[in-house]
């Protein structure tokens, strides 16, 4: 190969971005103002470079500061503020949670415990984090249980093809345990919020459980198979360890502060639910990160941060700022308009439809900011609805937006296990586009055969 064509392979992952870019803003142009289609090119820019890594993930996603503003679709008082949004804080304190784990090597001991309770094969080990970090997850943030599993699912082998599918499995299993309460992540508290905003019936804690238990329970007997096929082969001689540990001193100090920790939230939980006062839980857990620097106490220092993946933080300022130009230009509520036919076929295919336009534009923005898009847009279409059918959709419309695996942006726990720096974007969309389908038609199956028995 000479010079000049090492040169050109190079930038040919830039180069097909620019195309496929250029193609989609064309595209646009037939059906949305120069605005909107400048900002549709742009995304589409993006995720093609997050995808083939063209450029370094943390390098694109600081690109929105200055091709929005240069293409008038946000400017830049409008969208530096969305790299500094509350949730990244959280991130924060639980990458310093993480780093600490990893640090006194208490993962070790987590990971035994872990394995103690299933098969040491690949297709055991990969069960036994998706279903941790999915029940874990129902009652907690599944940032947070992310933040703190992925420790344990790097640690457990040195063979990269594990590694990366022990990571997926956590960040999976996560997404698909969080929709199992309205407290298992954001987009299930919005879609409840803007219920009792509208004066619609809600849906209390123990009938949302009852109606998402068979998405959830399929959800965790496919997912993990899917992720074991290609790996099932794979040694496990050396993953993990065969005895469990005995802790030292620091790492009992430490394990102490993880349970206080899970207490916290737990009960934070609890009190917002029964009095309707707690504390913010980014707070909480930034509150707990930096507990990690207090001498006698913590177990870092001020060069620990280093590894802090900071191209995730970015990568989420991304996120918020596709968002909101989205509601700025407009794009949100003409896209609104033009699907407006879909109140008009068939209820399935009605779900079906909806299910897929949510999942796959989930990942090109966060699944927070994308329900809080969707939710009012599908609102519309509801409104012409019999008031179950209507409500049934917006769930199915909150739930599909957790049901995102293909992108680092389009959920928390897929944008975390990223930070680990050993997963190529274009393997976690390859095996990520097969469990969307999968969640779309599930989704849509028992929102159609079930929901409606199951609640009315």
């Amino acid at each position: 190969m000479t010079q000049s064509d090492s040169f050109i392979d190079s930038y040919k992952p830039i180069i097909y971005a620019l195309a496929i870019g250029l193609a989609f803003y064309l595209l646009a142009l037939t059906s949305f103002t120069a605005t909107q289609s400048n900002l549709i090119g742009l995304v589409a820019f993006l995720v093609t470079l997050w995808t083939n890594e063209g450029l370094p993930i943390g390098v694109v996603s600081l690109l929105p500061i200055i091709l929005f503003p240069s293409f008038g679709v946000l400017d830049l008082a409008h969208t530096t503020p969305n790299y500094s949004k509350s949730i990244i804080f959280l991130f924060l304190g639980g990458f310093m949670l993480a780093i600490a784990i990893e640090k006194i090597k208490l993962h070790e001991y987590f990971s035994a415990k872990l394995l103690s309770f299933f098969p040491k094969t690949s297709t055991g080990i990969i069960y036994a984090l998706a279903i941790t970090s999915a029940l874990l997850s129902s009652i907690l943030s599944n940032t947070t249980i992310t933040l703190l599993l992925m420790p344990i699912a790097m640690f457990l082998s040195e063979n990269i093809k594990l590694k990366i599918r022990f990571l997926l499995a956590t960040a999976y299993g996560a997404s698909v345990g969080g929709i199992l309460t309205p407290i298992g992540t954001p987009p299930n508290l919005i879609l409840l919020g803007f219920l009792e905003d509208k004066g619609l019936p809600t849906i209390e804690f123990g009938q949302w459980v009852y109606m998402m238990l068979p998405i959830v329970g399929i959800m965790l007997l496919i997912i993990p198979l899917l992720l074991s096929f290609g790996v099932k082969d794979e040694s496990v001689e050396g993953v993990g360890t065969d005895t469990i540990p005995q802790l030292d001193n620091k790492q009992k100090r430490l394990y102490g502060i993880m349970i206080a920790l899970s207490l916290v939230l737990v009960a934070n939980t609890f009190a917002k639910q029964i009095i309707g006062i707690a504390l913010d839980e980014k707070m909480i857990l930034l509150g707990f990160g930096l507990l990690m620097f207090v001498p006698k106490i913590g177990f870092l220092t001020w060069e620990d941060t280093r590894n802090i993946p900071y191209e995730i933080i970015f990568l989420f300022g991304a996120g918020f700022s596709i968002a909101k130009a989205f509601g700025s230009t407009g794009l949100a509520s003409d896209i609104a308009h033009k699907l407006s036919f879909i109140s008009d076929i068939p209820l399935f295919w009605m779900f079906l439809l909806v299910a897929f336009v949510v999942a796959f534009s989930t990942e090109v923005t966060s699944n927070t900011a994308l329900t809080s898009i969707a939710i009012p847009i599908f609102y519309e279409f509801a409104k012409d609805m019999p008031s179950e059918q209507g409500i049934l959709l917006l769930m199915l419309a909150t739930v599909s937006a957790s049901y995102a695996f293909m992108l680092p942006i389009a959920t928390p726990p897929n944008a975390i296990i990223m930070s680990s720096r050993v997963i190529p974007i274009s393997q976690m969309a390859k095996i990520g586009f097969k469990a969307n389908i999968i969640g779309i038609v599930l989704v849509s199956l028992i929102a159609y055969s079930l929901w409606g028995m199951m609640w009315w």
